[in-house]
């Protein structure tokens, strides 16, 4: 059995070195994930995936109940649609976070979501669960090939570190953002972050951004109301059907942001707090999670950068080993959210965008810090990475595929052109490759 102390993150291995010779990468399995959890709960990594489970059950769930309420969905889809994304994207972290004993974090991709709701006016809603279907099945059979892991060996570090630091840093701007609407909540949270971190160590920051916030919002009345149904989500199975317009519309680019966006990013972070990411086996889950989600209308349910990012960082705790404990956290409260869609919906209207913004951006400062590191800490790649730390940053949207994926190709694409040498050193240093 491994050791609670020791796991396999300790001795991290390139990913085409552990696929050779199976798809999915061996990992310590889920009854060692079980067995060790107990030893590894504490205040940090639940905190830390509370933290998660908050942002992603909160403003991001907005965008997809405003969106589909607007092009006239029923009640009904709606909740079916949050059920399928919560459930399954649960199930993602909970399975991979003990598989792997890594916070490898599951949920369902924002870009994609925008995506999806800007189309539902130019489909019936059957044709897009297909382009849903034929997404996932797309991302499958992309893992199937196994390409995936041989492709992550050839990204250098510095450019994918900073298309983390670009894609991530919204969240770090959106804390001013927040305090210029609403000041004395983001303010208060600041204030609960800082003491924290001072003055009592062993208790993550983001938890007296939380306290301090909630507190805030109560005062100043910026809660709003809840009349909340405390029963079962009854998800629908929703009939596909397929239209070759839908499909090039809205499948072929969601299964581009959920390799190129969420599944790149996820895998940036986990790489840059020194895990060997099972990338393979993340992709394999986010095709067959995009399959099962769309039999319920949800758009997607795959490996989720933002959530990866707050659960794989300082935040959930010293001991790196144990950080799964904030995936296993995440996930069973996104399940839990999506089997309770009535409420859970219900109650992320009440809570002030603002508070969640602050939140989510203090929660971020570890990460950021360790992406900027990361890409502009050494010699090498230095124009690549400033390539993509840029593109990344500046959200655009190009065939209708976002800037992550545009940072990685740019990035490598100035790094060829201008520091060829460093990808020579890189290859005389991993002759594997």
């Amino acid at each position: 059995m491994t050791s609670p102390t020791t796991g396999p993150t300790s001795q991290p291995t390139s990913p085409k070195t552990r696929t050779n010779r199976s798809l999915i990468e061996p990992g310590p399995g889920l009854m060692s994930g079980l067995r060790d959890l107990r030893h590894h709960v504490s205040l940090a990594p639940v905190s830390a995936g509370l933290v998660a489970a908050i942002f992603g059950c909160t403003g991001p769930a907005l965008i997809i109940i405003n969106g589909a309420g607007e092009a006239g969905l029923s009640e009904e889809l709606i909740t079916s649609w949050i059920f399928g994304i919560y459930v399954f994207g649960g199930l993602i972290s909970v399975v991979l976070g003990l598989l792997y004993k890594m916070p490898v974090t599951g949920a369902w991709s924002i870009p994609g979501a925008v995506l999806v709701v800007g189309a539902l006016a130019d489909f019936e809603f059957s044709e897009m669960v297909g382009a849903f279907l034929a997404a996932g099945v797309l991302v499958l059979a992309l893992g199937l090939t196994g390409l995936l892991p041989r492709l992550a060996t050839w990204l250098p570090v510095p450019i994918v570190m900073a298309m983390i630091a670009g894609a991530l840093i919204r969240f770090a701007t959106g804390v001013v953002d927040a305090g210029i609407s609403t000041p004395a909540i983001v303010i208060a949270a600041a204030v609960g972050y800082l003491l924290l971190t001072r003055f009592v160590r062993s208790v993550p920051g983001v938890v007296g951004a939380l306290v301090f916030g909630v507190v805030a919002s109560l005062a100043t009345g910026a809660f709003g109301s809840t009349e909340a149904d405390f029963t079962l989500s009854a998800p629908q199975f929703v009939a596909p059907t397929f239209d070759v317009n839908a499909i090039v519309a809205v499948a072929i680019p969601l299964a581009v942001l959920v390799i190129g966006a969420e599944n790149a990013q996820a895998t940036g972070v986990l790489m840059a707090e020194k895990y060997a990411p099972p990338v393979n086996a993340m992709t394999l889950i986010s095709g067959v999670g995009g399959i099962l989600a769309s039999l319920f209308g949800g758009h997607n349910a795959n490996i989720a950068g933002p959530m990866t990012a707050i659960c794989s960082s300082e935040q959930a705790g010293e001991n790196r080993d144990g950080r799964y404990v904030a995936t296993v956290v995440n996930g069973a409260l996104f399940a839990l959210f999506g089997v309770f869609a009535g409420v859970a919906v219900a109650l992320v209207s009440a809570l002030p965008p603002t508070l969640i913004a602050a939140v989510a951006g203090l929660a971020m400062i570890g990460v950021l810090i360790s992406a900027f590191r990361g890409a502009f800490g050494g010699a090498t790649f230095q124009t690549g990475a400033f390539t993509a730390l840029v593109i990344a940053m500046s959200g655009v949207t190009i065939l209708n595929i976002s800037a992550p994926l545009w940072a990685l190709l740019g990035g490598v694409l100035v790094s060829l052109a201008i520091e060829s040498k460093d990808f020579k050193a890189g290859a005389d240093d991993h002759p594997d490759r």
